[in-house]
């Protein structure tokens, strides 16, 4: 597993920059972490690395914002709310999460990732996917790991 550790939230933006930059369709990325971590941070950084201008927000209540304008479509889930596969797929986020012609970034993908179904799921997705955790160090360090795997 790889790690980075970044020393403020614009540095954690420009390392989502700079996986945007080279996310290609159908593109995954998992984000976990405590809340204040700087999941959205990263999330801010990628939409910018495809191209995407417009404000982007967690969607914890919406559960899914799209954005356009960029390179790919984007799609930013939030898991927070939901507690098992069942919910996720009762909300219809297990089609972005198969997705092949975007990119897809999930905070909370613990919440996916803890369930047996969830693991096979995963399995079935054509790309890239990018796992990363996100570490509080201090009231501005994080450390951000992540580990790759490509179907």
């Amino acid at each position: 597993m790889a790690s980075i550790i970044s020393n403020s939230p614009e540095e954690t933006a420009a390392i989502g920059t700079e996986w945007g930059a080279n996310a290609e369709p159908g593109c995954l990325i998992g984000l976990s972490g405590d809340l204040g971590a700087g999941k959205t941070q990263l999330v801010k950084g990628l939409a910018r690395g495809i191209g995407i201008t417009s404000r982007i927000s967690s969607p914890t209540f919406g559960l899914v914002n799209e954005a356009e304008g960029g390179r790919l479509p984007f799609w930013h889930i939030d898991l927070y709310r939901l507690n098992d596969w069942e919910e996720i797929v009762s909300a219809g986020i297990d089609e972005y999460l198969l997705s092949s012609s975007g990119l897809v970034v999930v905070e909370w993908i613990d919440r996916w990732l803890d369930d047996d179904l969830a693991k096979g799921y995963i399995k079935q997705r054509d790309g890239f996917a990018r796992m990363v955790r996100i570490n509080i160090l201090s009231e501005s360090q994080r450390r951000i790991s992540y580990e790759d795997s490509c179907d």
